[in-house]
């Protein structure tokens, strides 16, 4: 473990990496982890697994999708140029717009940014929310142009993308004299002129001892402790740990604190072990000062947004603001015929516990009671941001049932309003009429379309579209561009209902029996539509065994077998044919299904079904809504 180097309050840097998804954050916090000299390469090596440039992505479904899910800080020591030893706490972010929440909240613990831009893509849509937020918080970007040595770099361009980006937000002066570095995190080489020296990323790191100012000008430790939580992590051996950032005073170990709820109340409670950063570690100290990055045990209960303050003048720091949840759907108990054969958790309260943990971290989570006792209404940023939750929960042994994911709408000056998302899609030039047909039909309005130095043959277009419309749209977007679109999206505003969006176009095939489903079924219904099962798989009455090849849904039977006979057939039988499955992911699973279909989730499956799964009470269902309509 290194040792705790101590440097003052004007040497302290703190400085949060925010981007756009895939421009390179986390791989340029590991170089500068590299570079450092706080580690061995072996020693980093190990701590990635083996595998470099995946140090702080180290949960699983990050590593699996190549993501930034869980915001991380680590602290770098850097010797400068003038001799003197700097502290730099680096903060790297989710770069997916689902996780926004993420962002918005470890904000505050920074005072300066670095805002990678890929050197090709450009400003994307999540670079304008995690810009924005920034600049409502004072903290001035250092624009780092990133993957400058790719073939189809275009940063003067690039540069001057962010400028007007900058512009449009309404940006100050002195923000707008920004500094540029070019970079290629992947390599591990910094420099401050586009054909200048690429050696090593001491140009990044002199530019941040001269751009971030210090957290503490020496005013702040004398005045009363503050202390915002931003974050929390659990130990089996000691609880909650509160991580934040000391606004003001000093937090020393067994020191009598109050901690300041989201209600105002107070309760005194003492700190029982003090951590701060060094690299990756966190090491054992007596104090922290203003300005710093610190962990503290002992003080549970404590949550996100919690004050730590003194205990003899207990003053509360403003909350976080975080923008509200834009989807919503229903988790409800799995209550289908194969319930319990693979999950350790499958009743209401066990759910509702593990979504209780879920809010104490997840600042962008909405959780509220559903129609039954069984169901619980599930709100948050989007798709992903749903998804990664249900897909830890299954991971850990939960079976549960979602329902269709809705958008949430909003009454803005009596006019019921809905959320509207940027869209930008890259997609080749042969491509660009299907895409636009596609996404007309879908209320999309198109703002902007241009063609990059460099692309190759591929359009950039950017539409307004409302969120609901782009549930199932991923996949006939890769469908009607043969699989070669890019597609971001992030949340722009709330606007007036544009009226309906086309719904799923084609039925589903609906299982009639339960057992296994056998190759001779299957190839009966050939020519039926796509299957999303296999010969051998068990189903159940009422599961969603593929699509149909027309609207409607039709059931069938795919677990009938051939019946056997003592008369020997005049030949040999013809092979059965059974046509590709139709694998989908989790969150494909989500934007296919309607409003009578659940996703049944298990830790060793993920089903389709109807939510009603006899056959006789969907007709009667259905003959019901029929008459309630025409009453």
């Amino acid at each position: 473990m290194p040792a705790r180097v101590v440097v003052p309050a004007e040497n302290l840097r703190n400085v949060a990496i925010v981007a756009h998804v895939d421009h390179g954050k986390t791989t340029l916090v590991d170089q500068m982890l590299y570079q450092s000299g706080l580690y061995r390469t072996e020693q980093l090596d190990k701590l990635a697994g083996g595998q470099h440039g995946l140090i702080l992505d180290s949960n699983d479904l990050e590593r699996e999708r190549g993501i930034t899910i869980l915001s991380k800080n680590c602290a770098v020591t850097y010797l400068g140029a003038d001799g003197q030893q700097y502290r730099i706490n680096l903060i790297d972010t989710p770069g997916h717009a689902d996780f926004g929440g993420e962002v918005e909240r470890v904000l505050n613990m920074a005072s300066g940014t670095l805002l990678l831009v890929d050197a090709y893509e450009g400003p994307m849509p999540q670079t304008r929310f995690v810009l924005q937020k920034s600049l409502e918080r004072g903290l001035k970007p250092i624009v780092v142009v990133n993957k400058i040595d790719r073939p189809d770099a275009r940063a003067d361009e690039v540069v001057n993308e962010v400028f007007d980006l900058l512009v449009d937000l309404g940006a100050p002066d002195e923000v707008l004299d920004f500094v540029t570095v070019y970079a290629s995190g992947r390599s591990g080489w910094a420099s401050l002129e586009l054909d200048g020296p690429r050696e090593d990323l001491k140009p990044l790191f002199e530019t941040i001892l001269q751009r971030v100012p210090p957290p503490d000008d020496g005013s702040a430790v004398r005045e009363p402790l503050q202390l915002a939580v931003t974050t929390l992590d659990y130990s089996d051996y000691v609880g909650r740990i509160a991580i934040g950032r000391v606004h003001s005073g000093v937090i020393r170990r067994k020191q009598q604190v109050a901690v300041i709820d989201h209600l105002g109340e107070v309760a005194r409670r003492q700190v029982s072990q003090l951590l701060a950063f060094e690299g990756l570690e966190r090491i054992e100290v007596d104090e922290v000062a203003a300005g710093d990055l610190c962990a503290v045990v002992g003080l549970e209960p404590i949550e996100i947004g919690d004050t730590i303050a003194d205990a003899e003048h207990p003053h509360r720091l403003p909350p976080t603001k975080v923008d509200e949840p834009t989807l919503h759907m229903t988790f409800r108990v799995n209550d289908g015929p194969y319930s319990g054969r693979d999950g350790k958790f499958l009743t209401s309260r066990q759910i509702s516990e593990r979504l209780d943990r879920e809010l104490r971290s997840n600042v962008a989570l909405r959780v509220s009671p559903g129609a039954t006792q069984e169901q619980f209404h599930v709100s948050g940023r989007g798709l992903m941001h749903l998804g990664i939750l249900i897909e830890n929960m299954r991971r850990e042994g939960y079976e549960l049932c979602v329902g269709k994911p809705m958008v949430i709408q909003r009454e803005i000056d009596g006019v019921k309003c809905e959320p509207i998302e940027t869209l930008v899609v890259d997609c080749p030039d042969e491509a660009q009429s299907a895409v636009m047909a596609l996404l007309g039909d879908r209320r999309a309005e198109m703002i902007k379309m241009s063609r990059r130095s460099g692309s190759s043959g591929f359009v950039h277009l950017e539409f307004k579209i409302p969120a609901r419309s782009l549930m199932g749209l991923r996949s006939r977007m890769l469908n009607a561009t043969g699989g070669q679109a890019i597609m971001h999206h992030t949340l722009l505003g709330y606007e007036p209902v544009r009226g309906e969006a086309p719904s799923r176009p084609l039925g589903v095939l609906v299982a009639n029996e339960t057992g296994q489903a056998t190759a001779y079924a299957l190839d009966a219904l050939y020519d039926r539509g796509v299957f999303f099962i296999r010969p051998g798989d068990q189903v159940y009455e009422g599961q969603i065994v593929g699509e149909h090849c027309r609207a409607g849904d039709l059931v069938v039977n795919v677990v009938r077998a051939k019946k056997l006979t003592n008369i020997r057939a005049a030949g040999k039988d013809d092979n059965s044919q059974v046509r590709p499955v139709r694998d989908m992911s989790l969150e494909g699973c989500l934007e296919y299904i309607e409003d009578d279909e659940l996703v049944e989730v298990t830790p060793g499956a993920i089903r389709l079904r109807k939510t009603m799964l006899i056959e006789a009470d969907r007709r009667r269902a259905g003959r019901q809504a029929a008459a309630a309509a025409t009453s």
